[in-house]
């Protein structure tokens, strides 16, 4: 059960109720700061619409975020969307292999993209063996992106727990199919 009450969109002034369009538990949260959720809203815009990071390692980034963190609405919510991108269930179990330093198929891109993921989210960031093996595959446009997308869901996670925010029911079959490590 969240912290906070979910609040919709009646329970917003009419200048901030574009703030629910995707009426998700996160953003009925956050919206208890509107220019909170309106900042936070930018940058997941920017991560998801406008970075030219390839999509499909974008979402394993951030699946990656997820898994480490033990998320349960990150990891079931970017399983949908990392579908919608081109993430295969391959994909999502390599990323399970990876983190456990079992070998898997991936390409080389994907492998570093996940090391990258890893490391920043355990600190204090990406080490520069890892992000110079990255420059043979991502210009520095698209590495700077992926320092954003993956910092920005390390602290996307810290809110989901911290909020307690609830997986919302259509999201569950994802946590079902691939259910996080208990530790």
């Amino acid at each position: 059960m969240a912290r906070l009450p979910y609040l919709d969109k009646a329970d917003l002034a009419p200048s901030d109720q574009d703030l629910l369009e995707r009426n998700i538990n996160l953003f009925r949260c956050l919206v208890h700061s509107p220019g909170g959720a309106r900042a936070h809203h930018a940058l997941g815009h920017y991560i998801r619409h406008r970075s030219r990071l390839d999509p499909r390692l974008r979402e394993m980034a951030i699946l990656q975020v997820g898994w480490l963190a033990r998320s349960p609405y990150e990891w079931s919510h970017h399983v949908k969307i990392g579908y919608d991108f081109g993430v295969t269930d391959a994909d999502i179990r390599a990323i399970m292999d990876e983190t456990a330093g079992r070998p898997t198929t991936l390409e080389p891109a994907a492998k570093l993209v996940l090391r990258a993921a890893r490391e920043i989210a355990a600190g204090p960031g990406a080490s520069a063996e890892t992000f110079d093996a990255l420059r043979a595959h991502l210009d520095d446009e698209r590495l700077v992106d992926l320092v954003i997308t993956v910092s920005f869901y390390c602290a996307v996670v810290r809110l989901l727990a911290t909020l307690e925010i609830d997986v919302e029911p259509d999201y569950m079959p994802y946590l079902e199919k691939y259910p996080l490590p208990q530790d």
